[in-house]
């Protein structure tokens, strides 16, 4: 088998309207389709992250009542979203300009591109990769 690439990336979030706010106006993600699910009462909004061939959409749930995120020790799963950026020092200003704080830039040990760290409404480590 030869995967192509990531078609999507889904995140169960505990505020539906706060985690819209936060990847669609703040991130500035836009919308391919929003839809509530009668069956399983919960939405589900698809955002389109990149462009071309290479943009990958990012799935939200909105479920009631989710458990909460396993934060330290770690659990087995999703660590973090990494997402690329042209120049990392523009997209924390971005990023402070609608009230999102980052942990200092710093260089990756492995590749040597810089990357900081935020999170999303609800704890979700975010990393940008220069």
């Amino acid at each position: 088998m030869k995967l192509n690439a990531i078609h999507h990336v889904a995140i169960i979030v505990s505020d539906y309207e706060a985690a819209k706010d936060f990847y669609v106006h703040k991130l500035g993600f836009e919308v391919i389709r929003e839809n509530y699910r009668e069956q399983r009462k919960d939405w589900k909004l698809d955002l389109k992250v990149g462009d071309g061939a290479e943009a990958i959409e990012l799935e939200i749930f909105g479920e009631q009542n989710p458990p909460k995120r396993v934060n330290r020790p770690e659990a087995c799963g999703l660590r973090h979203l990494a997402f690329r950026v042209a120049d990392i020092e523009v997209a924390v200003a971005e990023l402070e300009q609608v009230g999102i704080a980052c942990e200092p830039i710093r260089y990756d040990a492995y590749t040597n591109n810089r990357m900081t760290f935020f999170f999303d409404p609800d704890g979700l480590p975010l990393e940008l990769h220069e």
